[in-house]
């Protein structure tokens, strides 16, 4: 199997200060991997060390084939065009509509064709179960309608990695576990997800791996 993760060592700062140390992970593709641990453990440091927007201070770090320690800033996009993010606050233009949100990003990552590109948004809000909304701005939609968009747009540009932040943190426990059917489905189609969740119950309802984060350290959880 494909090797999305490699780390060796690693040491991860936030201003100066060690967040992370000794971080051995090693991801395949199609894995659900659950990242559990309280607020301030890291849990998010380690999520933007993977996209590059925070860099590794120590140790050997491979994403996607990209070298982490080495990686220039004008590659960064070429990276983060093959992962997905979903962000626990959502992050859309509320301006737009949520059709327009997604052409937004595919026009951002270098399509051109506007048919093929209307085709793909309307494929994408089908398999999240958007299809009919694609009119709404984002605040007309309730929060749930607004995490599944933001799904879709994780999935515009065919990912080989999710990742999401509390993606069921702001839900109610029947969206949130909707939103977990969806996510899990997603995964169970190949695609890896790592997640950082505060709720316990969803591992055992979805089963995946667990990294447990605690006193500066990431342990596989059982």
């Amino acid at each position: 199997m494909a090797v999305l993760i490699d780390y060796t060592n690693v040491e991860i700062r936030q201003a100066d200060q060690i967040v992370l140390h000794d971080v051995n992970l090693h991801v395949e593709n199609g894995e659900m991997i659950y990242l559990l641990g309280k607020v301030g453990s890291g849990k998010s440091s380690l999520m933007k060390t993977i996209y590059g927007a925070l860099p590794i201070t120590a140790g050997q770090a491979k994403v996607l084939d990209y070298d982490l320690t080495k990686i220039p800033r004008r590659k960064l996009p070429y990276l983060r065009r093959r992962l997905g993010i979903i962000f626990q606050d959502y992050k859309l233009l509320t301006d737009r509509t949520v059709a327009d949100n997604l052409l937004f990003v595919l026009r951002a990552t270098g399509w051109k064709d506007k048919r093929l590109m209307e085709a793909h948004v309307k494929e994408v809000l089908g398999q999240v179960g958007m299809d009919t909304k694609a009119y709404k701005k984002p605040y007309e939609l309730s929060g749930g309608e607004q995490q599944r968009v933001v799904i879709a747009r994780a999935l515009l540009n065919y990912p080989e990695m999710i990742l999401a932040d509390e993606p069921t943190g702001n839900l109610d426990s029947e969206t949130g576990q909707e939103i977990m059917d969806l996510l899990y489905s997603i995964s169970q189609a190949g695609i890896t997800i790592l997640m950082s969740t505060h709720n316990r119950f969803w591992p055992e309802l979805y089963p995946g791996k667990k990294w447990v984060f605690a006193d500066g350290l990431i342990k596989e959880g059982v």
